[in-house]
């Protein structure tokens, strides 16, 4: 009867492999497909069937991308189904790396064709016989095409499939080398479970340079033992930590709380933004580190005390990076990143449903000062407080600046006015600042590291001159001042 597609496994590459069952379907069918001809069973199978063989390696020529090839098959199987009853037989087993079997079942109903399988070996199944390895311990079963480091579990058994020539292991070997040392041993495995099995051990930097690799190539990973191979991986870090805290531990990070701790975030926060303004790489790495450390015992903590761990961390900083990106994540159109700040600050909003007495509470009230009076004169503009004009913003900081210079002359006031007075003009600086997209901090602390460096090359200059800053004038170490900055501007 007419309408029917049944998908068999062609096993690992011997006849003698196959079930009774499929090898009555594959040596009576009246119209037999193969996937591909180049399989071990296939001169064989040719010998023992009446049914001429139908291939579809010439559709792999047409296409560039596999996907196009499955889709093609796919659609020749279903139109000969419409006239003749057809068995279509592919390597291994029906549903182990067969895309076109997905594809002819998730599109049955639609096209009134019944499919079912009858079964056959996996050449997984062969490949665990050959590498003598258990499952059980752990296994990561992944597409060539596909894989991506980050998804890669190195504690298991890792075995790569589609391993179809030495491009594709090319890319397989520069995925594993981002988390594996270049002379790691890895075993290419082809036609495994047949008369042409070949088992070959070879550093990670030399997989793609072996002959022989072909349709039936799989590439195995044997699992890291060594504990220090796998600290670039997220969850050894976590491990890491949870060990610091727990009774086995360190006693200093035991008694850690989030409180105890906010000093040390501050620090490794300014010593971070240190590293970037000195451009140096290496620091930087060092510098994220550490903030990163202060992060996962921050959430260490939430997890021993039962509140939230690093998980829920991970799933809420997701959830508004997806939610407040549309225009990546949905189909929200922007024209520059102005459309993708105003979309930003709207979600926000709509997220908050703040019932705050001021737009101001929001302004975190640990941020440093010069930054928070950014914050707050951002805010504030955003409803309209703001100067238009550029020149409206300078003539406060001179009026600011001539009150103060009235105070400080006024010897009968208290420290605290003329306090009051200074801060209101490093208020209207900031304002200028904020005009000119200047974060103050940043701009001071550059100016701070300017200051440290030029009066440095003062000390260096006098002793190596034999002199002691307190016997020096103001002149003359003005005059080296003078000297680094002239000479810093021509480096």
């Amino acid at each position: 009867m007419a309408g029917n597609i049944t998908v068999v496994g062609l096993g690992a590459g011997d006849m003698d492999q196959l079930t009774v069952g499929v090898h009555k379907l594959l040596t009576r069918a009246e119209a037999l497909y193969l996937r591909t001809k180049d399989h071990p069973v296939v001169k064989e199978l040719e010998q023992e069937t009446a049914a001429r063989i139908h291939f579809f390696d010439d559709i792999y020529e047409k296409h560039d991308q596999f996907e196009a090839v499955y889709e093609e098959i796919t659609d020749i199987l279903f139109e000969k189904a419409k006239h003749e009853d057809v068995v279509y037989a592919v390597p291994g087993h029906p549903f182990v790396a067969e895309k076109t079997v997905q594809l002819l079942f998730e599109r049955q109903e639609e096209k009134q064709i019944t499919v079912h399988t009858a079964g056959g070996q996996s050449f997984l199944d062969a490949t665990f016989n050959a590498l003598r390895i258990d499952p059980i311990e752990g296994l990561q079963f992944a597409d060539a095409a596909t894989m991506s480091p980050d998804e890669l579990e190195l504690r298991h058994h890792l075995i790569i499939c589609q391993v179809y020539d030495q491009m594709t292991a090319s890319d397989v070997k520069l995925t594993l080398m981002e988390k594996l040392p270049d002379d790691y041993e890895v075993v290419i495995v082809t036609a495994a479970g047949s008369k042409e099995e070949d088992i070959r051990k070879v550093p990670l930097f030399e997989l793609d340079r072996s002959v022989g690799i072909n349709n039936l190539t799989s590439v195995y990973v044997p699992p890291i033992k060594k504990e220090e191979l796998l600290y670039q991986e997220f969850s050894a870090f976590r491990r890491i930590i949870r060990e610091l805290r727990g009774p086995n531990g360190c006693p200093w990070d035991q008694k850690q709380t989030h409180q105890s701790l906010k000093q040390y975030m501050i620090e490794e926060c300014y010593e971070l933004l240190e590293a970037i303004d000195e451009e140096d790489t290496d620091h930087i790495i060092e510098e994220l580190g550490d903030v990163l450390l202060q992060v996962m015992l921050h959430a260490q903590i939430g997890e021993d005390e039962g509140y939230f761990s690093i998980d829920d961390v991970l799933r809420d900083i997701s959830a508004k990076m997806v939610r407040r990106h549309p225009h990546v994540f949905k189909d929200v159109k922007v024209q520059d990143e102005n459309d993708v700040v105003a979309n930003w600050e709207e979600i926000k909003k709509a997220e908050k449903q703040t019932t705050s007495a001021s737009l101001l509470d929001s302004v975190p009230k640990t941020l440093p000062s010069l930054s928070k009076a950014a914050k707050l004169q951002k805010k504030a503009a955003k409803v309209g407080f703001d100067w238009k004009r550029v020149q409206d913003m300078w003539d406060k900081v001179n009026e600011e600046i001539k009150e103060f210079s009235a105070e400080a002359s006024d010897e009968s006031l208290d420290g605290l006015s003329l306090k009051a007075e200074f801060g209101d003009v490093l208020f209207a600086l900031v304002n200028i600042g904020r005009y000119y997209k200047i974060e103050p901090e940043e701009a001071l602390a550059m100016t701070n590291d300017k200051f440290r460096r030029r009066f440095a090359y003062i000390e260096k200059t006098a002793a190596s001159k034999g002199l002691e800053l307190t016997e020096m004038s103001l002149e003359d170490m003005d005059k080296l001042w003078n000297e680094a900055k002239e000479t810093e501007r021509r480096s």
